[in-house]
């Protein structure tokens, strides 16, 4: 499937040179020079994720990503060339999904918009799904996790974390295939992130977190979910 993504920025010679990059992604990108176009180019051709620069001619791209989450939940990276946590904050919590600073890399750019298009676009190709092992129920559409009947309240990593495990049960996955499925980004070799939710997913799912008998460690490699020999 190729996307069509919409990228304001006033300074087209960065536009072009995204482009190129983006066409070796099987990625349509379509141009916005001013905040006013990128409003009228969203509602004409409804692309499947939009990059806006915070400061541009027109509306800026606070007001235009407003505008948008009036009427649709689609991805949104914020482009700011400022160095000040506020800009980042404010497109947070205006609804923006990822930001990135200026001068930025086109190949970071292309390399966050498909994080993005993995976690809302890919994921949901199977939503019907449901996963069965053990006690535990996975529902991939309503993104319930149940145990024994009853629903587990996980965070949006850690479901993402358990889908990927459960949807191939006893296979290892290392921990930048975890990150790569998950969140979309390299794995930090110094990083804990993982441990914690690993940890915190055990706490939530396992009778004894402390020997866990679904989501195991396999020490120097990864993770994986154990397979229920019930059920084979």
């Amino acid at each position: 499937m190729t996307y069509k993504i919409l990228v304001a920025d006033d300074e087209m010679e960065l536009l072009s040179v995204l482009e190129l990059y983006m066409a070796k992604e099987n990625l349509t990108l379509i141009k916005a020079c001013d905040g006013n176009q990128a409003w009228e180019l969203f509602l004409e051709e409804s692309p499947h994720l939009v990059v806006l620069d915070v400061m541009m001619p027109g509306m800026d791209g606070f007001t235009v990503l407003q505008k948008i989450r009036n009427i649709s939940k689609i991805p949104a990276i914020m482009l700011t060339a400022r160095s000040e946590d506020y800009d980042k904050i404010l497109g947070l919590e205006l609804g923006a999904d990822d930001y990135i600073t200026k001068p930025y890399n086109p190949m970071e750019v292309v390399a966050r918009i498909k994080a993005q298009i993995r976690r809302n676009y890919d994921y949901q190709e199977s939503r019907a799904e449901i996963y069965k092992q053990f006690d535990l129920e996975l529902y991939v559409e309503e993104g319930l996790v149940k145990k024994q009947g009853v629903t587990i309240e996980l965070t949006k990593t850690e479901f993402l974390i358990l889908r990927l495990l459960m949807e191939k049960p006893g296979r290892i996955y290392t921990k930048q295939q975890i990150y790569d499925g998950a969140w979309g980004e390299d794995y930090i070799a110094d990083d804990n992130t993982l441990m914690v939710h690993i940890s915190n997913l055990r706490a939530k799912i396992e009778d004894n977190p402390r020997t866990p008998l679904m989501l195991k460690t396999v020490k120097g490699l990864g993770y994986k979910f154990e397979k229920d020999v019930k059920k084979n």
